[in-house]
Formats: structure tokens, C-alpha cells, sequence
């Protein structure tokens, strides 16, 4: 059976249990939570050692084979290209789209969310590179030291040779185990799905919030279904752009139901391998910086969110500057999201409402009982940018083999 098809009955499953099982019983929502929290922690259980030893090898190849600098390029553009197309479309679509003003709520400001930039350059370079492997929610630590560590080998081969086979074998190793875990994630994916519909149940009940679902479900079939796979015959030559699309089936359930980028990942790095033939090289380099810094799905959610917090609170227009301003910001905002894989959209839509000021820094309190379902649209469009993304960094780098359709797992 399909891995997708798995995925789709445990999420059928869990979202049938979810209205069989009472809604508000706290004992119910208590064990359904760990139970999903188990099954999150389950499926990230084999990430980290995955990223590094597949890191360390991927860099050593590159670098040795001197691809490095034009597998590096090709991902900072994309990542920079499928940005600034998911920011614009959600930009555009907003402005052309009025939604029905969310209604003002006393809530008053709690604990905002920041994003600290210091502490995040300080945490890619710990006081002990073992620190590095300590937390497996903020990769981007983990993946500078293993691109250190196989970027030293290449310097060396002679005396890096045992070190090399002791990556590559681990590396074997770690996919294998992943490959269990992601197998076995589909009976999670019951606790997951069902979890998730227990939560927004009540969201989509208040009907509030339906005409902004539907906004964001609209850009996401215009960008699955027609932009990016038109990228893919423009920019590849691809005669078969649907073929990504159906690879990505099983990585886009586990991220819009996980709202989890790093969860995703996993299942993404399996099926960019055995579906769609990308050489580990590229798949273990590119695939972890799109995780990390291709976040344009949360800025197309959050510059969506923020243009409706606008027009909830003033009946007033924007000008042209407004609309620049908060292109720019949603964007810039992105690329510094790599710490905070689970709700992304909730934090940089605080900080934009800071920076924003006017008024409107509490904005963000209008739409926080929608955020299980913002998060959950924001990491399909994130997963769906790293599977498109690597895909066309592996053809320009010519790093992928075809595979026949029948042939996907």
C-alpha cells in the first residue's frame, strides 16, 4: 500500500474519531493531546541524526565534486523565489478580496511572542558544538556543524577516510530507521488528525473565521495546482509537473494536521528520494535550508492575516506605501522564522503588528482562536515549497534519477 493512502486512512480515522468522542470533555482532549503529542515526538524521534550525518556526507560530496557553490545558489533562489511568489499572491489576493470584518474582542495582551535575532545567530554556535545537537526544534545549529564536519573532510581525504565511512554508514543507518518511523507515523496520524479536529471544531463552528479559511484554501490549490507547477514546465522543461504534486501528498496531510515544519521534513526527505530519484547530496543539503528558511506559506498567511486585522479594526484604504510595507516585512520576517517550527504564522504576526504600531499592536489577539488552522495552512504551503523547491534545485544541479509514477512509495 502507498504511504499517502496509509497517511489519508489514520488522518480519515482520527478526524471520524473526532466526532465521535465528545467535544469539551477535558479527560477526552487531555489524552488525545498526549497521545498526538506522543506521536509528534515519535516521528521527530529520528531527524536530528538524520540531518547530521546526511548533512556531513552531502557537504563532503559537494564540496569535493566542486558543486557547492552552484547547489547553494540554486537553493538561496528558490528559497528567495518561491518567497517573494507566496507573499505577493497573498498580498494580491487580500487586496482584491474583501473579507467580513472579525469582530472586536476585550481580550487583553498576555505574554507576546518575539523573535530574537541575537539569541538566534548565538545559538548556531553554542559554547560546546555538542550543545548543537541538544535541541532538535532549531536545526539550523545542527546543520552548520555537520556542513563544518563534512566540509573539513573534503580538505583532508587521506586522513578523513574513516571518519567518512563511519558518516556514510550512519547516514545508511539513520535512513533506514526514518524510513520505519515514517511508515509507522500513519497510525500516529489517528492521534494527530483527530487532536487537530478536536481544536478547530470549535473554530469552525463560530463560522467566523470560514471566509478566511476559504481565502487561504483558494491560493492553496492556486498554488499547488497551477504556480508551481507551471514553474516546473517553464523553469525544468517538465513535462510532468503533476508528478511532484502527487510525491507531496503524504508530506502535505502530515503538515497541515502536525502544523509541525520539522515533522514534515522527515516524510518529505523519504519521498524526495524513493518517489522522486533526488540524489542524497541534494536532498540532504537543500531540503533542510528550504525547512528552515523557506517560510513564504507563513508570510502568505500572516500578510493575509494582518491586511484582515487592518480592515477589522478602520473602513479605511491602504496606500501604496502600507502595501510595500507590508510586503516587505512579511518577507523579511520569514527568513528568521527557523526557530520556531511550530507557530509561525501566531509569532510573526505579533511582530509585525509591533513593528506596525498605530494602534494595532495587540491586533494579533482578533484572529489567536483561529490559530490551530492558520499554522496548519501556513506548513502545507511551507512543505509544498520544499518539495517543489529541492525538486528543481536537483534538476538545474542534474543531481536526480527518474523514477516511473508506479514506482512511488
Amino acid at each position: 500500500m502507498k504511504v499517502w493512502i496509509k497517511y489519508l486512512i489514520g488522518t480519515f480515522l482520527g478526524i471520524l474519531a473526532a466526532f465521535i468522542l465528545p467535544l469539551g470533555n477535558a479527560s477526552v482532549d487531555s489524552v488525545v493531546s498526549s497521545l498526538s503529542e506522543i506521536s509528534i515526538r515519535f516521528g521527530r524521534y529520528a531527524l536530528v541524526p538524520l540531518l547530521l550525518f546526511g548533512t556531513a556526507m552531502a557537504m563532503y560530496n559537494l564540496r569535493s565534486k566542486k558543486h557547492i557553490l552552484k547547489t547553494g545558489m540554486w537553493t538561496l533562489g528558490t528559497i528567495a523565489g518561491t518567497t517573494l511568489i507566496l507573499v505577493f499572491l497573498g498580498l494580491l489576493t487580500i487586496l482584491i478580496v474583501t473579507l467580513p470584518r472579525i469582530p472586536i474582542t476585550g481580550e487583553k495582551i498576555s505574554e507576546v511572542p518575539s523573535i530574537n535575532i541575537k539569541e538566534m545567530i548565538l545559538g548556531i554556535f553554542p559554547f560546546s558544538l555538542f550543545d548543537s545537537l541538544k535541541d532538535g526544534v532549531y536545526l539550523l545549529p545542527v546543520f552548520f556543524l555537520a556542513a563544518f564536519a563534512g566540509g573539513a573532510c573534503a580538505s583532508d581525504l587521506a586522513d578523513s577516510k574513516p571518519i567518512l565511512t563511519v558518516f556514510e554508514s550512519a547516514m545508511k543507518l539513520c535512513q533506514t530507521i526514518s524510513g520505519f518511523f515514517v511508515e509507522w507515523l500513519s497510525v500516529g496520524m489517528i492521534a494527530i488528525s483527530c487532536y487537530w479536529m478536536l481544536t478547530a471544531r470549535t473554530v469552525f463552528d463560530s463560522n467566523i473565521f470560514v471566509p478566511l479559511f476559504v481565502m487561504l484554501l483558494v491560493d492553496f490549490i492556486i498554488v499547488a495546482g497551477v504556480i508551481y507547477p507551471l514553474v516546473l514546465r517553464v523553469l525544468c522543461k517538465d513535462l510532468r509537473p503533476y508528478h511532484v504534486l502527487y510525491a507531496g501528498i503524504c508530506s502535505t496531510i502530515t503538515a497541515f494536521f502536525s502544523a509541525d515544519t520539522n515533522l514534515s521534513l522527515l516524510t518529505i526527505y523519504r519521498h524526495n528520494k524513493e518517489s522522486l530519484g533526488i540524489h542524497d547530496e541534494t536532498n540532504n543539503f537543500s531540503l533542510p535550508l528550504f525547512a528552515i528558511f523557506a517560510r513564504g506559506g507563513t508570510a502568505l498567511v500572516t500578510t493575509v492575516c494582518f491586511v484582515t486585522i487592518l480592515r477589522s479594526y478602520s473602513s479605511l484604504g491602504f496606500t501604496l506605501f502600507d502595501v510595500i510595507w507590508i510586503f516587505g516585512v512579511s518577507f523579511g520576517i520569514s527568513f528568521a522564522l527557523g526557530a520556531f517550527p511550530v507557530g509561525g504564522v501566531f509569532v510573526s504576526l505579533t511582530v509585525i503588528c509591533s513593528m506596525y504600531g498605530r494602534g494595532f499592536e495587540a491586533g494579533y489577539l482578533l484572529l489567536r482562536p483561529a490559530m490551530p488552522v492558520l499554522c496548519s495552512f501556513a506548513t502545507a504551503f511551507d512543505a509544498l515549497s520544499a518539495i517543489f523547491g529541492t525538486y528543481i534545485v536537483a534538476v538545474k544541479t542534474k543531481k536526480i534519477d527518474k523514477i516511473e509514477l508506479k514506482h512511488y512509495i
